[in-house]
């Protein structure tokens, strides 16, 4: 068994290999092993890798299963102890794994950790993707340490302090292979968007703990093979997220906050018509909604799984405020502002 493998998990991204992959190798060669799994790429990148970075293992998994489903299928042809899920589009920095690797030695309650991220644009700013690590309101939006929606801070230091979080960031996420299996790993019907989250929550509902090291930072490019404002993008965020609650919510909150939610996206669809002019995205949200509920039954043998292994009921980075209500009715844009 390998101590840590590193997982790059590509879909044409034979650019942004070819520009981030070094540093990946300079600085994690002595450490761990380094993979790219492959999601049937036609642009070239199996070719480059093979000719360029022949110390990188492939793992070639024939066609796209997504990004969750993708990992899913790598990493059953890995025997590691720990697994980096990494993207990408991430230069990494000298001394990054280590302080993850001796974090997870020493702490058998954590599951799973992450670096801090920051803007591989502007390397005194956070990145949206994670920021400094990832909390949930009360309605299950996602915030982070140095960005609320699209509110991201300068670093100023200000998170630099190893802290317990609700979900780690996919695009640099280091975990035990024990807990990703012990969990069923990512949920591969999500493709893409929460399933981190998702993830993350089924192993807090455990008792297992995330933790942020941002003694550790790599730098992000961002937006992924969809960006931001893409139809198909909104669509897996809401569906997903929708999913996500259901599975994990504990029975006291489940229709409170299921009810709230059915205003709340059909009012964020409102504002993208009305407010951004955005046909795409309104009609994204409405689509995830009924995607939603035509397979939400598919969903109720999980649900019922995750409760009856559920080892805490309060989880105090699923924070119990409305973050909606403390960013645009509070003005409260930054984390240390919050309740």
């Amino acid at each position: 068994m390998e101590k840590v493998a590193i997982v790059i998990l590509n879909w044409n991204g034979s650019k942004m290999l070819s520009e981030y992959l070094p540093s990946v190798l300079q600085y994690s060669k002595d450490e761990a092993t380094v993979y790219v799994a492959d999601n049937a790429s036609t642009d070239g990148s199996l070719s480059m890798l093979r000719a360029h970075f022949p110390g990188v293992r492939l793992i070639e998994l024939g066609i796209n299963w997504g990004f969750a489903e993708g990992y899913n299928k790598a990493l059953h042809q890995i025997d590691a102890e720990y697994y980096l899920l990494l993207n990408s589009d991430i230069e990494v920095t000298h001394h990054w794994l280590t302080p993850m690797i001796e974090l997870l030695d020493s702490h058998q309650d954590i599951a799973a950790c992450q670096p801090k991220l920051l803007s591989i644009f502007d390397k005194d700013m956070f990145e949206y993707a994670g920021a400094s690590g990832g909390f949930l309101d009360r309605y299950g939006y996602p915030f982070c340490r140095g960005r609320l929606f699209e509110t991201v801070e300068r670093d100023g230091g200000q998170y630099d302090y190893q802290t317990d979080v609700f979900w780690a960031t996919g695009a640099a996420l280091m975990i035990r292979s024990k807990d990703y299996w012990a969990v069923g790993g990512l949920d591969g019907r999500f493709f893409a968007h929460n399933e981190e989250i998702d993830l993350c929550w089924r192993l807090r509902i455990r008792g297992r703990r995330i933790v942020c090291l941002p003694e550790s930072y790599i730098y992000h490019v961002g937006g992924g093979t969809l960006p931001k404002g893409n139809p198909m993008k909104t669509f897996l965020n809401f569906r997903n997220n929708l999913t996500m609650l259901y599975k994990c919510l504990p029975e006291e909150d489940l229709k409170s906050v299921m009810r709230w939610r059915w205003w709340l996206d059909y009012l964020a669809a409102w504002e993208m018509l009305i407010l951004k002019r955005n046909v795409g995205d309104f009609k994204a949200v409405f689509k995830a909604r009924r995607a939603f509920k035509h397979w939400r039954k598919d969903f109720e043998a999980d649900r019922k799984a995750i409760q009856e292994g559920r080892a805490t009921k309060q989880i105090p980075e699923r924070r119990n405020f409305s973050l909606l209500w403390q960013y645009y009715v509070k003005g409260r844009k930054q984390f240390s502002m919050l309740p």
